[in-house]
This record gives structure tokens, C-alpha cells and sequence, in this order.
């Protein structure tokens, strides 16, 4: 059995240690609160040679102003609506492609610059431009399985003088 005056602190060490593996379970932050009270509450008042019901007080208080003070703007920042990662067919649009072959119709083939070829058509308002192979286009959506592409703007490339 240990020496007791060392009971207190190995109890802290244990209570902060079960506070965070329940914390990893949950991953709600209240345990980590606790976790913190415990140690910084609990184990600081037996640093400064408090009886163990004032090391009691000192934990609870401590995780009180942890779980109303920090916790709520550490969920609010971890929950915060942030753009995510367009994937699958939202991550198309606005992708640039080029033409595999004329369109007929205002439909044709796209090799998208992921490297996918997608069957194609013009968007209505673009329907009566022609399109040639290997002219770049846009992606504007996705319409079941066919590419909705527009002509990408052409930069006027600067001639050099000689």
C-alpha cells in the first residue's frame, strides 16, 4: 500500500486518467472538463496542503468554470459550419474539360481534367455555338450521366513583337 500521503495525488492521477478515457469514448469535451478540475483543482489544492474535502471543492469548482466557460465556445468552434470538400459530382462543376470530337447537336464527348471522359451537351444558352475537338469547356452541372458544359472563355494571348 502506498505511504499515505500519497493517496491523494495517485487518486487525482486515477480520476484525471478515467475522466479522458471516457472523454475519448465520447468525445463530447465534458469529460475532458472533468479532467481538467481534476487536475488542476484537485491535484493544486494537495500541492498547496489542503485537507482532501477543500481538494474536492477545488476540483468541482475548477470543472464548473471549465464546462460553462471553455467548453461552449470550444463545441461552438469544433461544430462551426465550414465549406466542405466538394466530392463526387459537386466536385465537377466549374471543372474545366476539353472536347474529344465536334459536338453534333450540342452533344459530344468531355475529357474532364480529373481525367474522366463524360458524355456531353452544350447548356441552352450556348446550344448553337459550335464546338470543335480539343476546344476547352466548363463544366456547369451534372445531369444523370451527362456533363452540362459551356465554351470557357478564351484569353486573348498578348503577341510579341520581333
Amino acid at each position: 500500500m502506498p505511504e499515505p500521503s500519497l493517496v491523494a495525488p495517485l487518486a487525482w492521477l486515477v480520476v484525471v486518467v478515467l475522466a479522458v478515457v471516457l472523454e475519448i469514448v465520447s468525445l463530447d469535451l465534458v469529460f475532458l472538463m472533468l479532467a481538467g478540475g481534476a487536475l488542476v483543482g484537485g491535484l493544486g489544492t494537495w500541492l498547496l496542503g489542503l485537507p482532501w474535502p477543500l481538494q474536492i471543492v477545488g476540483a468541482a469548482v475548477v470543472s464548473a468554470l471549465l464546462l460553462l466557460g471553455l467548453r461552449p465556445p470550444l463545441i461552438r468552434r469544433l461544430h462551426a459550419k465550414r465549406d466542405p470538400l466538394p466530392t463526387g459530382i459537386d466536385a465537377l462543376q466549374g471543372m474545366s474539360a476539353r472536347a474529344t470530337s465536334a459536338f453534333t447537336d450540342g452533344r459530344g464527348l468531355a475529357r474532364l481534367a480529373n481525367g474522366e471522359t463524360w458524355s456531353a451537351r452544350l447548356d441552352p444558352a450556348h446550344v448553337r455555338v459550335p464546338v470543335e475537338a480539343d476546344d476547352r469547356l466548363v463544366v456547369l452541372a451534372v445531369d444523370g450521366a451527362t456533363a452540362v458544359v459551356t465554351p470557357a472563355p478564351t484569353r486573348a494571348i498578348p503577341r510579341q513583337e520581333t
